[in-house]
């Protein structure tokens, strides 16, 4: 449901665009979270070949919505599932480390075991 409620909210947000134009990807997310009661747990960038960025907007005990933006712009959100819990508080915590901390830390890999964890089990499997 928590993913459901994610994909409403980006749904609106594409009815408000002015004249073709998206806002930016953190804005749309951060907005996403607040109308869905929800906690930004991380905004990175991806360097897959379809996916550009991916976020994630934590609901304490009702799980975790993952947000992927792919190179043309779309947004697609899916409920994280419990394997990948342990890979979404790394990216979480690197998220908020200091910048000389983030500097330091490479997130790229926990990123792309993210993104394969997801689509392995059935979520963004055609992006």
């Amino acid at each position: 449901m928590v993913a459901e409620h994610v994909e409403l909210a980006l749904f609106e947000q594409s009815l408000g665009n002015i004249e073709g134009l998206n806002r930016p990807f953190c804005d749309r997310v951060a907005d996403a979270a607040e109308k869905t009661a929800g906690s930004l747990l991380f905004d990175i960038r991806v360097g897959d070949t379809c996916v550009q960025r991916m976020a994630a907007i934590g609901y304490g005990v009702s799980g975790t919505a993952i947000i992927v933006m792919d190179k043309n712009g779309r947004l697609r959100a899916a409920l994280a599932n419990e394997d990948s819990a342990t890979l979404v508080a790394e990216l979480a915590t690197w998220n908020a480390s200091p910048l000389s901390e983030q500097a330091r830390v490479d997130y790229c890999g926990t990123a792309s075991m993210l993104l394969a964890k997801l689509r392995s089990s059935g979520h963004f499997g055609h992006l």
